[in-house]
């Protein structure tokens, strides 16, 4: 995300307050690349909101310019139908389990409407690390309507919490269904394959030796 055209990606808007917040660690520690800083910073951050301890290892390394940024087009975007999200994660690797899984971080944060189009908070707390995600999308009523910014997307009955079309696109695939409703009732689980999933996102384009040290793999650009 140093790069174009990442850098300018419709999906990555926002992503500019999330670096600057590590900018000072960074020069504080200027030996650290800036893809193992962001990678562990999201680990931090999972596991200091109250989730799961994420396995990170380092090793990664900063490209120097934009020859090697993968394409657009390849990132999961908030309206896209069951297919799509396998069509996305499958090339990178995950099965159905995992999507569901990884779709669980949305429990933090919020939408805004000057980023992405969408608004509103997924959950009540969305600075707490927990299965609520899953919990409010499988027992709530959501109803289709605009944003302020014109995107349709789900509210609930006060309006004061929302859903992606892509979310509810988990209660449309009888697979994505029964991992939502799972994770819904067991908490320990949806931590146990999140934190999985989550780490093994966090590995994609490293190839380590035998001895766990990190090598350049110049064929990982195609999966992600």
């Amino acid at each position: 995300m140093r790069f174009e055209p990442e850098i300018s990606d419709s999906e990555n808007r926002g992503m500019d307050v999330a670096k600057a917040f590590l900018e000072p660690v960074k020069k504080k520690f200027p030996w650290i690349t800036y893809a193992d800083l962001w990678t562990l910073g999201g680990a931090v951050a999972v596991e200091a909101l109250g989730g799961p301890k994420i396995e990170w290892k380092p090793g990664r390394i900063d490209y120097e310019n934009d020859m090697d940024v993968p394409p657009q087009g390849r990132l999961p975007y908030g309206h896209d139908k069951p297919q799509e999200l396998r069509e996305k994660f499958y090339r990178m690797g995950f099965n159905d389990q995992e999507i569901v899984a990884l779709s669980g971080a949305h429990v933090l944060g919020r939408c805004h409407t000057e980023r992405s189009g969408y608004d509103g908070k997924w959950v009540d707390e969305p600075t707490v690390f927990s299965n609520d995600f899953f919990d409010d999308l499988t027992t709530s009523q959501w109803f289709w309507q605009k944003s302020p910014a014109g995107k349709y997307q789900f509210y609930d009955d006060e309006q004061d919490q929302m859903m992606l079309p892509s979310d509810m696109a988990l209660l449309q695939d009888d697979e994505f269904k029964y991992w939502a409703h799972t994770y819904a009732k067991d908490q320990k689980l949806f931590f146990d394959h999140f934190a999985k999933a989550y780490s093994k996102l966090l590995e994609l384009g490293i190839h380590r030796d035998s001895n766990g040290i990190a090598r350049v793999n110049k064929f990982a650009r195609n999966n992600l």
